[in-house]
Parts: structure tokens; C-alpha cells; sequence
């Protein structure tokens, strides 16, 4: 009957979808997340076939759930789930949405969905409770939406722009002309953007152009990360309407900048506006200029002059360490065989930024409330720096330091994680050119782990027992001073945190022993592993417990179990493997976690890949197994795989 009746079926998942939803049952459990999860998955494989039908019933759902009066914290949160749901699924089917057949129903309803996403961006701000949540959810949805509806998205930011352009009042709305942050943006979008800017910019009232400003860097930085071939060709094929465009907006907000608070607003895109124009970048790299290029000279040399702290105005030396950190950042988009002008630039700034960002007696920061951007800035920079010249130290020893301020520990753990996850790049340096820091990570890890045990008021550290293969005295290469009263228990945990998703991203980093002996190897990665499995019952962080449980399971895979302690694999697994199941199994029968179910789940995969390694070394584990005492084990794999079963659990 399906067959025959298709749109019927379609709009019976739709409608099963809608009456799952949290708003509608109540608080979920698991049967009835997995129910959604599997309802989602429905529509996002239906809507491959039949788009429109399933685009205009999650609209219309979106409208509802949006329209639904609430009342209490628990109604609220149910509110808040469904509409993450829609928007997760709504984002999916549109990026799964055919590139070659856009029929007009299609792009009628995805006008009809544009401004409910407009609505989450432009109504959740930072003062409602879940506010960055739904707007990096509705986000996506835009993103997903832009791809391939992009002149949808660019008719409603043109006609705001013409409307203001005529407006005679102060305040505007200029939310319309924010949506350039959000949505998907190759060469030829970004080209448009411009093209469209330049002849309206000097109409504009400033918070308009301010705006514009702002939302314009965001789109470049859309599309360098999305498109980096795209701009990686740009230096190598220069396109000229690209670069006409950006330099009449150069001078156009050039002429903005009035005064020093203007200048400070404006340089971080006018050094982008500036690399989109690479020819104009090796012209004013010259001593002598044309006329034409002479604001583009003396604007390198006022942003030179400010990062140094020259003139001493302290907004221009904060916009400047912005503007040339998006300029390091640029460049490594670039490839260095390419010998662009760009380089030189950035050899003349990056001394002078990385003295000013990384400074631990003077740590950098513009402000209250300005810590987190403080953080990214200082990440993008350690990252450009890395990217650019990995065998150049300083600024790791500057952030290991005992003495640094934690911020620094949080900023190098987090950059870590992001050469490790974001590195799509041939010429981009790997991790592995950082390896030779994980005895000190290491012991990053177990200082600030003895700080939040100890801040929650739980049980001590767990140790390992004496190993039954080595016994050997540990040694620590590496001594953090005590900084009790530097932090709060909260930035101990969210550096806690980092660096369990750095072991999570590449448990590589912190197994590296390249010196150490045989038993001093086994003694770090007990403590490492034992250190993961002290988070696990933790009830006051989940975040935390869940992710030392994913860092325990990668660390657990065949491979990486081999990195144990390469001298004595078999043996080492022996003695931490077992002993983590033993204190993980006290914690279960003692009821000492909250989390139960998810732990067993968990701890059945951890058997898993045990007996995956064990399959795998068979040889080498017989013969251990014959010199232990059990004598000869025969029956092959079978045999093998029944007797590590018992033994997962003894």
C-alpha cells in the first residue's frame, strides 16, 4: 500500500516524528530517544526522494513547537530538545538535498523555512538559557540552506541593505545582514558579497556599516575553511574582479576610520580585504608607492607601529594583535613554495604578536567578559604559529611553564587538540612534530587531575598496585608549582577536560616514551590510564565522565595498546587492563555510579577490544600462558576467545 500511496507514508513518519517529540511525550527515556533517533534517520533518507514533502512538514512543525505556550523549567527544556531536534534534522535533509534538479516548489518552501531559522538567530541571544545552543543549531541550518538556495539567503541581505541605505533613524535592525556569518560561501558568493557592499557602504548609518564590517570577515573566513583550494588558487591565478572589489571596500572603510576607536573596529577586515589582493600586497611591499596604494602602505605601517605599542593606545594594540593573528592565520592557507609576498609580511609582524599574546608576565586581555574571544585569539595564533614554523618552541615552553598563568595551559592544550583534528592540509605539519612534550602533558594532566579530585571532595587519586611484571620507581620530569589559589575548581575542570579530549583525539601524544625504560614506561601509562578511570563515576561532571570513558575505549584498541610499553606489550596489558576492570567492577558493585547503564555499556566494549587484542597476539600470549602455568592451550581461536572471556572478568 506504501507504494501506491507515497505521500501518505511520507506524512505518517512526519507525523510520528512530530508526536515523539519531547514537548509532546515528556521527559525522554531511552526507549524513546532511540524511537526519535530512528524517525530522524527516516525522514533524512525520505527526503533524498521526496524533498518538498518532508521540508514542509518540519516547517510546519518548527512553526508549532515555536508557537507552543509553556510553563515551568521542565516544559522549557522539553521545548528546547524538540526544537534541536528539528533543526538537527532539518540540517541534515538540506544537506542532502540534489544539486541538480532544484525545482521551484522547493525553493518556494525554503523561502518559507528562512525565516523561522531567521528567527533562532535573531532572537535567542546570549540572555536566554540555551541561546548558544539553538543559534549554532539554527546555524547549520542556514549553512545547509545557502548551499544550494544561496540566492535566497543573498535576496534577503540585499534588500535589507537597500532599505538601510535609505533609512534616516540611528537604531537599525541589522540582523538580516548578520546572516553573511552564517551561510555557505565560495569564491564566486564571496565576489558578490563584495560587489554588493561597495556601492551601498557609504549610505549606510554606522551600525549598519559596522555590521557590515563585521559579518563581511566572518564570510571570507567561510570560505577559506570550507573552500581552502579556492583560496589556496588565489594566490597562485589572482583573480581581478575579486581584487577590484575588495579595494574600493578597502578605501571605503579606510575612509570609515576616522578615529582611533574606528580604526581599532575596522583593521581586522581591512588586513582581509587586503590579502584579497595579492597583487596590491607585493606592490606596497616596496619602499615607493603610487598614490593609489599609499592608504595601503601607511595602514601596514600604523598596524605595525600599534602591535608594538608604539603611540600607546591600547584599543589599536588590541585590534592590531586581531588583525595580524588573522593574517598568520591566512597565510597558512597558503602554500610556502607559492613564495607570496604574504610571508614576508608575516615574518615582519610575528615576533612582535607572539611578545604580546604570550606573555606570562603580562598575560593579554582586552576586558571583562572578553576571556573566551582572549582564548580563540591566542589558539589561532599558537596554531598559524605552529603551522608556520613547527620546530620554533617558544611559545610551547612559554605555555608549559609552572610559572605561566593557566590560561596559557588551556590555550596550548586546546591548540593540540585542534592541529590534531583540523589538519587537511599536505603542507600543514603533524602532531608528531610535538611529541616530545608528553612527558610534560602528562604530568599536566595528573596535576590538574589531583586538583579536581580533591576540589570535589571524593577519595584520592587511585594508584596502580605494584606492577606484577616490573617493579620500578617512577620519576617525574616535570614539576608544576602549586597555583591553589590562581584557580577555581571550574578552570580546573575545563582544562581537565581539553586535555582528556586531547588523549580522546590522539592517545599517541601522551603514550610517546621514547626514553624511558621498560618499567618507567609501564609505571606513566598506568598512571595515565588510572588517572581516566578515576573520572569515570564522577556524578558532578558527565561531560567529563563521558569523555574519559571514550579516551579509555581508544586507548583500549589493539594498536594502541601495543603503545603501552613497546618493550613488553603482553605484560603490560596484563597488569593495567586487568586493573582497570577491577576498579571500574568495585565501583559497579558498590554503586558507586550514577551512571550504571552507560558504564556497563561502555565496559563491554572495553572486553571487546581486550579479547581483539588478545585474538591478535595469540602466539606470543600461548606461549606467555605456557610459561604462567596454565599449560598448553589448544583448540586454536575458538579455545583462545573462550578462555579470555573468563579471564575479562576475573
Amino acid at each position: 500500500m506504501a507504494a501506491h500511496k507515497p505521500v501518505e507514508w511520507v506524512q505518517a513518519v512526519i507525523n510520528r516524528f512530530d508526536e515523539q517529540l519531547p514537548i509532546k511525550v515528556g521527559q525522554q527515556n531511552t526507549h524513546s530517544k532511540v524511537s526519535t533517533e530512528h524517525n530522524k534517520e527516516c525522514l533524512i533518507n525520505i527526503s533524498k526522494y521526496k524533498f518538498s514533502i518532508v521540508i514542509s512538514g518540519l516547517t510546519n512543525i518548527l512553526k508549532n513547537v515555536n508557537n507552543m505556550r509553556i510553563f515551568g523549567e521542565t516544559s522549557e527544556k522539553n521545548l528546547y530538545l524538540s526544537q534541536l531536534i528539528i533543526l538537527d534534522t532539518l540540517e541534515k535533509c538540506l544537506a542532502g538535498q540534489s544539486k541538480d534538479c532544484l525545482r521551484l516548489d522547493e525553493t518556494m518552501l525554503v523561502k518559507q523555512l528562512l525565516p523561522e531559522i531567521c528567527h533562532f538567530i535573531h532572537t535567542y541571544r546570549d540572555g536566554h538559557q540555551h541561546a548558544a545552543e539553538l543559534r549554532a543549531s539554527a546555524s547549520a541550518v542556514l549553512f545547509s540552506l545557502s548551499c544550494n538556495n544561496f540566492n535566497a539567503v543573498f535576496s534577503r541581505i540585499s534588500t535589507r541593505l537597500q532599505e538601510l541605505t535609505v533609512c534616516s533613524e540611528d537604531n537599525v535592525d541589522v540582523h538580516d545582514i548578520e546572516l553573511m556569518q552564517y551561510i555557505n560561501v565560495d569564491c564566486s558568493k564571496l565576489k558578490r558579497l563584495l560587489q554588493e557592499m561597495v556601492p551601498k557602504f557609504r549610505a549606510l548609518k554606522k551600525p549598519a556599516q559596522l555590521a557590515v564590517i563585521n559579518s563581511l570577515e566572518k564570510a571570507f573566513w567561510n570560505w577559506v575553511e570550507n573552500y581552502p583550494d579556492e583560496f589556496t588558487m588565489l594566490y597562485q591565478r589572482p583573480q581581478t574582479d575579486m581584487a577590484e572589489a575588495a579595494e574600493k571596500l578597502f578605501d571605503l572603510v579606510d575612509s570609515f576610520a576616522e578615529s582611533a576607536k574606528r580604526k581599532a573596529a575596522v583593521w581586522p577586515l581591512q588586513i582581509i580585504l587586503l590579502i584579497l589582493c595579492p597583487e596590491i600586497t607585493h606592490t606596497i611591499s616596496r619602499d615607493t608607492v603610487e598614490d593609489s596604494k599609499a592608504n595601503k602602505k601607511l595602514f601596514l605601517d600604523s598596524l605595525r607601529k600599534a602591535l608594538a605599542g608604539q603611540g600607546g593606545n591600547k584599543q589599536l594594540m588590541e585590534s592590531a594583535a586581531i588583525a595580524c593573528v588573522k593574517l598568520c592565520k591566512a597565510s597558512t592557507y597558503i602554500n610556502w613554495e607559492d613564495h607570496s609576498t604574504i610571508f614576508l609580511l608575516v615574518q615582519s609582524i610575528v615576533m612582535d604578536l607572539k611578545a604580546l599574546l604570550f606573555n606570562p608576565t603580562k598575560p593579554f586581555l582586552r576586558g571583562t567578559g572578553s576571556q573566551n574571544a582572549d582564548v580563540e585569539l591566542m589558539v589561532d595564533c599558537f596554531v598559524s604559529c605552529f603551522r608556520i614554523n613547527p620546530h620554533n618552541n617558544q611559545q610551547f615552553k612559554i605555555c608549559l611553564a609552572s610559572s605561566s598563568p593557566s590560561t596559557f595551559h588551556f590555550v596550548l592544550v586546546n591548540s593540540l587538540h585542534r592541529i590534531i583534528t583540523n589538519s587537511h592540509l599536505d603542507w600543514w605539519p603533524k602532531i608528531d612534530a610535538v611529541y616530545c612534550y608528553s612527558g610534560e602533558l602528562r604530568f599536566m594532566f595528573s596535576d590538574t587531575l589531583n586538583r579536581v579530585i580533591q576540589s570535589s571532595g571524593t577519595h584520592a587519586p587511585l594508584r596502580m598496585t605494584p606492577s606484577l611484571t616490573f617493579i620500578g620507581k617512577r620519576t617525574t620530569s616535570l614539576k608544576f608549582k602549586e597555583k591553589a589559589t590562581e584557580l577555581d575548581t571550574r578552570s580546573f575542570k575545563c582544562l581537565l577536560l581539553a586535555l582528556v579530549k586531547l588523549i580522546h583525539a590522539d592517545p599517541k601524544l601522551m603514550l610517546h616514551n621514547p626514553v624511558k625504560q621498560a618499567p618507567d614506561m609501564q609505571s606513566s601509562t598506568a598512571e595515565l590510564i588510572t588517572g581516566l578511570v578515576q573520572l569515570v563515576p564522577l556524578s558532578t561532571t558527565p561531560q567529563l565522565s563521558q569523555e574519559a570513558m571514550e579516551a579509555l575505549l581508544v586507548l583500549h584498541q589493539p594498536e594502541n595498546i601495543e603503545l603501552w610499553n613497546p618493550h613488553a606489550p603482553i605484560e603490560t596489558f596484563w597488569d593495567i587492563s586487568s586493573q582497570v576492570l577491577f576498579l571500574i567492577c568495585r565501583k559497579l558493585i558498590g554503586q558507586q555510579t550514577v551512571n550504571g547503564t552507560d558504564v556497563l555499556k561502555w565496559l563491554r566494549e572495553i572486553l571487546i577490544c581486550r579479547n581483539k587484542f588478545l585474538l591478535k597476539n595469540k602466539v606470543m600470549f600461548l606461549f606467555l600462558a605456557g610459561d604462567a602455568g596454565f599449560g598448553p592451550l589448544r583448540g586454536g581461536g575458538a579455545c583462545l576467545s573462550s578462555w579470555t572471556n573468563k579471564m575479562s572478568f576475573s
